[in-house]
C-alpha cells in the first residue's frame, strides 16, 4: 500500500477522499490544515500527498515549501477551488506534480496519483549508481559509460536517453514513446535532434558487438542486448 498524506480542511469531502482511497490501496493520513499536516510529515515518510491550498493556520503553497525542505523527493498535487491562471502558475512553479481544481472525479484523482507514483518509481531506478549494460558499467549518476580504462562522459540528455532504451531493451519502441520521455514533445524538430542522439550512442557501445540499436523505418527503436 502506498502512504498518503492528504491535507484537507474540508470535514465531507475529506471523508469521501479517504473512504475511496483506501479502496485503492492508499494508505492515508489526514490533516485538517497545513500546521498538522506538517506535523504528520515530520515524523512519517509518504509517497505522495495531496494538498488544499486554502486552508487555515498554514495554506497550502505554504506547506508544499516547508515540505519540499524536509524531503523534495516526494511528489504533491495540488487541490482547490480556484481556476485562476495565477494559481496554477504558483502551484506549478513550486514543484506539484499536478493541479486539480475542485469539483473533480474521484476516478480522476485516482488515474493521476497512481500516473505520478509510477513516474517517481521510474526515475527513483536513477538512484541506483551503475547500470551493467554488456560490457559496459553506465554510471547513472556521474553520467558516463565505463568500459574497462576507458570512460564516456554523457550529456544529461544522452544519459535520459540510454536510460530510457535500457529500461525498454528488446523491444520494439515507437519514435513518439521515446521522444516524450526524452524531450517532452514529438515534433519534427526533436525528432531530428533524437536522429543525431541514437547515431552517438550507437559509437558509444560500438565496442560490444553485443549491443545494437535496430531502427524499423517510421515506427521506432530497439535496443538489443544479447546473451
Amino acid at each position: 500500500m502506498k502512504k498518503l498524506l492528504l491535507a484537507e480542511d474540508d470535514l465531507d469531502l475529506s471523508t469521501v477522499l479517504i473512504q475511496y482511497l483506501q479502496l485503492h490501496n492508499f494508505e492515508l493520513s489526514w490533516a485538517e490544515n497545513g500546521a498538522k499536516a506538517l506535523e504528520l510529515f515530520q515524523k512519517n515518510t509518504f509517497d505522495i500527498c495531496i494538498l488544499d491550498v486554502m486552508m487555515p493556520v498554514m495554506d497550502g503553497f505554504t506547506l508544499a515549501e516547508e515540505l519540499i525542505k524536509i524531503n523534495p523527493e516526494t511528489p504533491f498535487i495540488f487541490l482547490t477551488a480556484k481556476s485562476m491562471m495565477e494559481d496554477k502558475i504558483k502551484g506549478l512553479q513550486l514543484g506539484a506534480d499536478d493541479y486539480i481544481v475542485k469539483p473533480f472525479e474521484v476516478e480522476e484523482l485516482i488515474l493521476r496519483l497512481n500516473n505520478i507514483l509510477k513516474r517517481s518509481e521510474s526515475n527513483s531506478k536513477m538512484n541506483i549508481q551503475e547500470i551493467k549494460i554488456g560490457k559496459y558499467l553506465f554510471d547513472t549518476k556521474r553520467m558516463c559509460l565505463k568500459l574497462e580504462n576507458k570512460t564516456q562522459q554523457l550529456t544529461e540528455k544522452e544519459a535520459a536517453l540510454i536510460h530510457f532504451l535500457y529500461n525498454n531493451r528488446n523491444q520494439l519502441v515507437k519514435r513518439e514513446a521515446i521522444l516524450k520521455a526524452v524531450w517532452k514533445t514529438d515534433d519534427y524538430f526533436s525528432g531530428r535532434s533524437m536522429d543525431v542522439f541514437i547515431t552517438k550512442i550507437r559509437k558509444y557501445f560500438q565496442d560490444d558487438a553485443r549491443i545494437t540499436i535496430e531502427s524499423t523505418r517510421f515506427i521506432g527503436l530497439e535496443f538489443k542486448i544479447s546473451e
